[in-house]
């Protein structure tokens, strides 16, 4: 197996370790109530402290600008090392290490903490992208699926070592601020770009990757059930999701055993040609019939061409440019009114679940994360075993079909059973996810792969925004209900997110429409590539 192609499989597994551990904002939910406790926040304070994690995503473009002048390794770093400062501070903090720190102070800290998020992510998509150049969007569906598992992930740590639940919060920011450094001091080594060859000779290798990473999903919705996995210890549950994030490296024997069959078998086939001697040497192809020299950067400029066409990417967009396109703010708009408030109900689980009566707040969490992981997987595999076919449709029109059901949850949420509750977040997991994996597809069709780095940054700023007037109505309302229930801060029934559910199921309508409009103007960019 050649040393490059070893290389290649193994940035993938680094970028699916990274991921798994890149999501620290994803489990705010499970620990805010218990942080607005320690700290005595008001629902307007904690919600703010959401926003903020969201917050730094408005500055990941740095990031972005950072992966082109400087070297990976160091861009994954100061990620990592954000992290640390964020959560650690606040975990220092809360456990009374340090003298008190203000709200201001704690406000920014978290920014800084949703700010290192981006530095990984641009890391992962960048490395993965370069390094899969004919299978990109695949290849990052797969390894973006795992950021939707982190919470699950977090919350089985924290199961496993902590059985207060007056420790909870404390575990979750000590968790969050030195398992991004650790994964990073491994991966660093091989999460960087490489030359590979532009084959399409992958096609083993993604299959397996495809079944490992439905079977860690399958364990992590199993695992998320409070009725089931209490049949399991806490830490047999962690370990067993251990050993599924270390399954990936199986796909390193068994895509070399499939090139060495493949090579084997183009000798058997050489040998039957008589008439022809094939000689393959440093990449060159030497045909004694026709006396033409073949040379492999001829192949691999050839397929690169190839891949352009099929892909429809015309031409290469910077962010002046960009911001220009009628296609961009339907974009912007249609993620604004879809993901972005699937992620601000998910923020909000813990305070929805608390004024509901439902004490499976972890579970909860749990479950979105593991459904979300789904999510992001659903359009790298329609993608890889489907993209041929004539009922594969556009990425537009895709989210056209995931907004509907997102915006019927939320109506769903009306009703006032735990079922509606756990069916919803599945659904509102499955979708955001689902959109959030699309988008990165579809930035790059849209507007090139060269800039992307810095481009999609600039899309998914509209999270912080959507995450600021989205989760301040809701909190507003709460504190509205608390006060017409005589509640001292804390509001409880059916009434406290009632309004709110009705305004995000309307805004994802509205995104739906949107949706449509964005389908309509791409579709015969769409039509030529289909």
């Amino acid at each position: 197996m050649p040393n490059s192609s070893l290389l290649q499989w193994l940035s993938l597994v680094g970028s699916i370790w990274l991921q798994s551990i890149n999501g620290s904002n994803s489990n705010f939910p499970a620990y805010s109530s218990q942080l607005k406790q320690l700290l005595s926040m008001s629902q307007l304070q904690l919600n703010n402290l959401a926003f903020a994690s969201d917050a730094g995503k408005l500055f990941g473009w740095l990031s972005g600008i950072a992966a082109i002048y400087l070297p990976l390794w160091v861009v994954l770093f100061i990620g990592a090392i954000l992290g640390l400062i964020g959560y650690g501070v606040q975990y220092l903090f809360i456990t009374n290490q340090i003298s008190s720190v203000s709200y201001v102070y704690l406000f920014f800290l978290t920014v800084l903490a949703g700010n290192s998020i981006c530095w990984i992510n641009t890391v992962c998509y960048v490395v993965t992208i370069k390094n899969f150049p004919l299978d990109r969007q695949v290849a990052v569906g797969i390894t973006s699926s795992y950021l939707g598992l982190s919470a699950k992930i977090y919350t089985d740590f924290v199961n496993a070592f902590y059985s207060s639940p007056a420790k909870r919060a404390n575990a979750y920011l000590l968790f969050n601020s030195i398992f991004p450094l650790i994964v990073c001091v491994i991966s660093a080594p091989i999460v960087r770009e490489i030359n590979v060859q532009k084959s399409r000779s992958l096609k083993g290798g993604f299959i397996l990757m495809f079944f490992i990473t439905v079977a860690t999903g399958i364990y992590a919705i199993i695992g998320s059930f409070g009725s089931v996995s209490s049949r399991l210890s806490p830490l047999k549950n962690l370990i067993g999701m251990g050993g599924f994030l270390l399954a990936p490296l199986m796909v390193i024997p068994v895509e070399e055993k499939t090139r060495e069959a493949v090579k084997n078998w183009f000798k058997r086939e050489t040998k039957v040609h008589s008439t022809c001697t094939t000689e393959v040497n440093m990449g060159v192809v030497d045909s004694m019939e026709s006396g033409v020299t073949v040379k492999e950067e001829d192949v691999i400029t050839s397929d690169h061409d190839q891949f352009q066409e099929t892909t429809g990417v015309k031409e290469e967009i910077g962010v002046k440019l960009m911001v220009t396109r009628v296609e961009f703010w339907l974009y912007f708009l249609v993620y604004f009114f879809g993901a972005t408030v699937g992620l601000v109900f998910l923020n909000n689980l813990g305070q929805i679940a608390e004024s509901r009566g439902c004490s499976g707040t972890s579970s909860l969490v749990a479950l979105s994360s593991s459904f979300g992981f789904f999510g992001r997987l659903l359009p790298s595999l329609f993608d890889y075993f489907f993209s041929r076919s004539k009922y594969m449709i556009s990425r537009p029109a895709s989210i056209v079909a995931l907004m509907t059901p997102m915006a019927a949850s939320f109506l769903l949420l009306l009703n006032p059973t735990n079922f509606a509750l756990y069916l919803s977040t599945a659904v509102v997991g499955v979708c955001t996810g689902a959109i959030t994996s699309i988008s990165v597809a579809l930035t790059t069709e849209l507007f090139g792969a060269k800039n992307f780095s810095v481009n999609h940054n600039v899309v998914v700023a509209n999270i912080p925004i959507g995450s600021f007037v989205y989760g301040y109505l809701a909190a507003l309302v709460y504190r509205k209900e608390a006060q017409v229930n005589n509640e001292d801060g804390k509001c409880m029934g059916i009434e406290c997110y009632k309004r709110t559910f009705i305004l995000w199921s309307s805004l994802c309508f509205l995104g739906t429409f949107l949706a449509m409009a964005l389908y309509i103007r791409t579709r015969k960019f769409y039509s030529r590539r289909l």
